[in-house]
């Protein structure tokens, strides 16, 4: 299903080339869309993308700081030139943070939010015109299950993701008339590289098979799961979708 409604489409995912992010970049290439692989790191973007064509996808790597807004349309100018307009945005580049409130200081604060949230913001101004021209677009962004209930010590964090979920609302609303759609998915607890790494500091109050063991379907999530439910979203059948919170979380909020 969603393989035709991708087939042709130019699509770019932020902080494509590790964990949730390639997983849906590998995912939305399998269902026929060219994908530009937006990442911090130029040789993680590189190894995305040529994974990406091994598999017989095709891909761009696109080496882009979301913090930078000339590099932002630099990178979108260049996944355009190579593939056509942009009809595809996942926002899932992100930085975490684990302090303690009080010690929180100004520049953390802001260096935390201009990546999380002003970049999406950013990435969403550069590629709306493409989807405005096309009226049709799909916008999906990868905010946090924090934004339910808050989390003690990720202060920044949970309020620049708690920021994009009022972002996706009100784009929706806005854009909603143009053919575009714009969600977002805050996903649970998902077996990550960099969960993994928060496991060996210490910082996840538990192992990942404990955590796996309090959600309901008795499984940490997975990539993968995340990419489903974006490719759902993205799709021409979710275009009765939009301004919605997409909880992909193993029944941990409901």
């Amino acid at each position: 299903m969603a393989a035709e409604n991708s087939t042709g489409r130019t699509a770019i995912v932020t902080g494509g080339a590790s964990g949730i992010g390639l997983a849906i970049a590998r995912r939305l290439a399998h269902d026929g869309a060219n994908v530009g692989v937006f990442d911090l790191d130029a040789d993680a973007a590189e190894a995305a993308a040529a994974k990406i064509r091994a598999e017989g996808g095709a891909a761009l790597a696109v080496p882009v700081d979301v913090a930078d807004r000339a590099r932002i349309d630099r990178g979108v100018a260049q996944v355009r030139d190579a593939y056509g307009p942009v009809g595809i945005l996942v926002n899932n580049a992100g930085r975490e943070g684990f302090q303690a409130f009080l010690d929180i200081t100004e520049e953390t604060w802001e260096n935390l939010l201009r990546v999380n949230l002003t970049g999406t913001f950013h990435c969403c101004q550069a590629v709306l015109p493409d989807m405005i021209a096309a009226r049709w677009g799909r916008i999906v962004n990868i905010s946090s299950s924090s934004t339910h209930g808050g989390q003690p010590f990720m202060t920044h964090y949970v309020a620049s993701k708690s920021g994009v979920v009022g972002l996706t609302k009100s784009l929706a609303l806005e854009f909603g008339p143009k053919g575009i759609t714009v969600n977002t998915i805050p996903p649970g607890f998902i077996d990550t590289p960099m969960t993994r790494r928060n496991e060996a500091k210490g910082l996840l109050g538990g192992t990942v098979d404990h955590h796996a063991s309090l959600t309901p379907v008795r499984r940490a999530g997975l990539p993968e799961d995340i990419a489903a439910a974006t490719a759902f979203l993205v799709s021409d059948e979710a275009g009765y979708i939009t301004g919605q919170i997409f909880g992909v979380n193993g029944g941990r909020n409901t």
